[in-house]
């Protein structure tokens, strides 16, 4: 089964995301785009990912009980243009003079909706750092189309999560559930790997 690494598309809100296999009519036919001059059209695009890694943030959306320990992880729902399902995370490329944690609330309000009220620090510091490769077996991580980098966030999120763009529900589970084989099954690109890297590095994994 093809995995990629949701992007989002060039719109003028940056709500919408670009398709994972099939073309964006929306996406600008020049280079670049006329309301943000950071994006690349689909040429440059596919040219900028043969030639270099590609940086992404990704975030594990969790809830909190009063003494700052996790109680349950939300894991996104998604159709692939195939029609399949999977589960992810929230995930997207950074923008061109874009900080992280900026494109960090974007793809989070992206992806849970605007009432999630995600708590980001002022410098949020990744767990750790995932390399996806078009090659199986190079990492623990894997994206068909494209070298990429990501930097991994626990995010906790305190509002109303209503899943937007191509997510098609948030499913909110245990520590234990996030992290068991059979979840870890249905991640794409090995990111049931990221989920307990992220849970262990938060204590919540016994």
């Amino acid at each position: 089964m093809p995995v990629r690494t949701p992007d989002p598309d060039p719109g003028d809100n940056g709500d919408e995301r670009e398709p994972l296999s099939t073309p964006f009519s929306g996406a600008p036919s020049g280079p670049g785009s006329q309301t943000n001059p950071g994006w690349l059209s689909e040429v440059e695009l596919a040219e900028a990912r043969r030639r270099l890694p590609m940086l992404y943030v990704e975030a594990l959306p969790v809830r909190t009980d009063g003494m700052g320990a996790v109680t349950q992880v939300g894991i996104l729902l998604r159709a692939t243009p195939l029609g399949e399902m999977t589960r992810t995370l929230v995930s997207g490329r950074v923008r061109y003079g874009e900080t992280v944690r900026d494109a960090l609330f974007r793809h989070v309000e992206n992806d849970l909706g605007p009432m999630a009220f995600p708590l980001l620090p002022p410098q949020p510091a990744p767990f750790t750092v995932a390399e996806y490769f078009p090659l199986p077996g190079v990492s623990a991580f894997h994206d068909d189309r494209q070298h990429a980098v990501s930097l991994a966030f626990v995010v906790p999120v305190t509002g109303t999560c209503e899943p937007r763009q191509d997510a098609l529900e948030v499913t909110w589970l245990s520590p234990e559930e996030a992290a068991s084989d059979a979840l870890s099954a249905e991640m794409e690109g090995g990111r049931g790997t990221l989920i307990r890297l992220g849970l262990a590095s938060v204590g919540a994994l016994r």
